[in-house]
């Protein structure tokens, strides 16, 4: 059922539409968004050479050619060619226009024109400079989502240094965990911060993250939160004076490091480069988002989630970004929309937990707050439902809903919308621009109308330069290209449509497996969250080794002063059974107090089959990864061990 068909005037009004008519001028016509895709995935060159020359990149040395050779891995982009991603981030807006807008439960809200962006830019890599931070150095970041951090990004790019964060939020353990592995010359930190109404001091986290990078030689305090920090160089003096400049790096050099989210081990460290990053960017946020200068994006993330450099990257397209800290649901679940009204966000990036709640909560966000100026709600993390696609499209019956899919692997979607697409009510538009997307099944054949795993079959400037460390590329060949050689498996479990749609159904690693039959979990949270006694859930399956059908177990959170009894138990697995099939019915309904999520809104369907197969609570989970950290508490007692 399509709820948003093409606007008849997107060829005139849009980026992509104005991307479609450059491309006419220059012999490349095509009459809509399917053919623009099919060339984008099979004439590499032509596509990623029209997105350089269409937005406008500045190589300082010249390329040689754009993929001389597409197989994977070691694919190699526009070799020879020497750029730098923060002289282009820098470089998109006027001096007097807003650049970046920040919102915090710390401090009030700051404004930076272009200009001061500049300056500040300017002033944090002389400073940097000054410490001896250089091309290949690593500057760290235990900061929190507000200016300081984007300008500090910034400044490493401009030096060539290369670029790592993680949210206070985080405990020791898991940031010496991610920066220990690169090395860093820098920390840059808060001590402390709010979280709504609470005070957080963070100050013996600093210490011991201090401790524990022996490598670290400055460490640069941000004032935010009301805490000192001795032994440290403030910020201001970080900032005393200025070397504006931009070295030339190789379009692979490493630009930031990127961590998996160490739910189920030791983090991965994913390195990206310059040119992958700028050119992706460029591509998804004015093509997709349709982000042009003068616009605002306004996405809520940490600086330990891609989506913190996907938001930095808006200023790629000259638009501003908003930045928000805190906890997102105060004072209330209408924050952020107030926000968006307030700075007349053009796109706003939402959690699909996030749109349900307020649907949930019966809000009508549009009627309540002027966000005539929205274009596009962005909706990422986790699948949203069918329900959801028919909420926005009633409350907002302007706006286009864009739900894509993609991840920390290549720092931007994969599959999702664009305002050439139609949106289908519960399906992902389709494939990216330059991303040749597919399901295959066990043997690497391309599968239609079924669920398979999602793979690429081509190659992406911003799939990752490496893992830090892995010198000769061996875990890197493991991760994404053991299963399918020469195939990039991303580790999503997906259905194609005959028109190019999808649906994600989850984690490949936690599809439920019944006698053979491989079933998604978002499916199954769709039916079963739709119950009005039930506010969340999670299903695994612990798989029977004699090739059985297995336990299915279905754990629910229920409304206040609902009890699970046998009706209750009946009346869901009635529902599963007409909805799904007989194969969905749980062995098992037990209900928790809560679901354990990571920060970025994704159930941890993997950690809790672990722990319920025996493994150790510290195998499988880092603590301060979860959005709730005592929510895996339930899981470790019914898994017989001790927390």
């Amino acid at each position: 059922m399509i709820l948003w068909p093409v606007a008849p005037d997107a060829r005139e009004t849009t980026e992509i539409g104005r991307y479609l008519d450059w491309l006419a001028a220059r012999g490349h016509a095509f009459d809509g968004y399917a053919a623009l895709h099919h060339w984008s995935v099979t004439d590499l060159d032509g596509f990623w050479a029209s997105i350089k020359d269409f937005f406008g990149v500045r190589f300082h040395t010249p390329a040689t050619a754009v993929v001389p050779d597409r197989s994977m891995p070691g694919t190699q982009w526009f070799p020879g060619a020497t750029l730098n991603y923060a002289e282009h981030a820098l470089g998109a807006g006027r001096d007097d226009d807003v650049a970046v807008i920040a919102y915090s439960q710390t401090r009030e809200r700051t404004e930076l024109t272009w200009a001061r962006l500049r300056d500040q830019v300017a002033r944090a890599r002389a400073g940097l400079a000054r410490l001896g931070v250089g091309r290949g150095d690593r500057v760290v970041a235990y900061l929190p989502n507000i200016p300081e951090a984007v300008v500090a990004y910034l400044a490493a790019a401009s030096l060539g240094a290369i670029w790592a964060s993680c949210a206070p939020e985080f405990g020791a353990r898991s940031v010496v965990d991610r920066f220990g592995q690169v090395e860093p010359r820098v920390l840059l930190t808060v001590a402390g911060y709010r979280y709504g109404a609470k005070d957080v001091d963070r100050r013996a986290e600093v210490a011991a993250i201090r401790a524990g990078l022996p490598t670290v030689e400055h460490v640069v305090h941000v004032p935010y939160g009301g805490h000192d920090l001795p032994h440290t160089l403030a910020w201001d003096d970080l900032l005393a004076e200025s070397a504006p400049g931009f070295e030339p790096v190789p379009f692979a050099h490493p630009l930031c490091v990127l961590f998996s989210s160490g739910t189920t081990g030791k983090p991965k460290a994913i390195v990206h480069g310059h040119g992958g990053i700028l050119l992706e960017h460029l591509k998804n946020h004015g093509l997709s988002w349709d982000l042009r200068a003068g616009d605002r994006i306004l996405w809520f993330s940490t600086t330990a989630w891609m989506m913190w450099n996907a938001l930095v990257s808006g200023l790629l397209t000259g638009a501003s970004i908003v930045l928000v800290d805190g906890n997102p649901l105060h004072p209330d679940l209408a924050w952020q929309w107030r926000l968006a009204a307030e700075t007349r966000a053009t796109l706003m990036g939402a959690s699909p937990g996030f749109l349900m709640a307020c649907r949930k909560a019966g809000l009508d966000p549009a009627a309540e707050h002027d966000l005539s100026a929205l274009r596009q709600l962005g909706a990422a993390g986790s699948p949203l439902p069918a329900e959801g696609f028919h909420w926005v499209r009633e409350r907002f019956p302007g706006v286009l809903l864009n739900v894509g899919s993609g991840g920390t692997d290549v720092c931007s979607g994969i599959v999702q919308g664009s305002p050439l697409q139609p949106v289908r009510a519960g399906e992902i538009s389709g494939p990216c621009l330059g991303v040749d997307a597919k399901a295959f099944d066990e043997h690497g054949r391309e599968v239609v109308g079924e669920l398979g795993e999602l793979v690429i079959t081509a190659p992406m400037p911003s799939m990752p330069v490496g893992f830090w460390g892995d010198e000769d590329g061996t875990r890197y060949r493991e991760t994404y290209f053991s299963t399918y050689p020469g195939v990039w498996r991303h580790g999503d479990w997906i259905r194609f449509s005959p028109d190019g749609s999808c649906v994600i159904a989850g984690r490949s690693d936690a599809t439920l497996n019944r006698g053979g039959v491989r079933l998604g979990t978002a499916e199954f949270y769709a039916v079963v969250e739709e119950l009005p006694e039930i506010e969340d859930s999670l299903v695994v399956h612990l798989e029977d080794p004699a090739g059985g059908n297995g336990d299915l177990r279905l754990f629910v959170v229920l409304r206040e002063g609902v009890q699970l009894d046998d009706a209750l138990r009946g009346r869901i697995a009635s529902v599963l059974r007409g909805a799904l099939s007989p194969r969905h019915v749980p062995d098992v309904i037990t209900a928790v107090p809560s679901i354990p999520r990571n920060r970025t809104g994704k159930k941890l369907e993997l950690p809790v089959k672990k722990l319920l197969r025996g493994a150790r609570p510290d195998d499988v989970a880092a603590r301060d990864v979860l959005a709730d950290p005592a929510s895996l508490d339930p899981f470790v007692a019914l898994a017989g061990r001790t927390a």
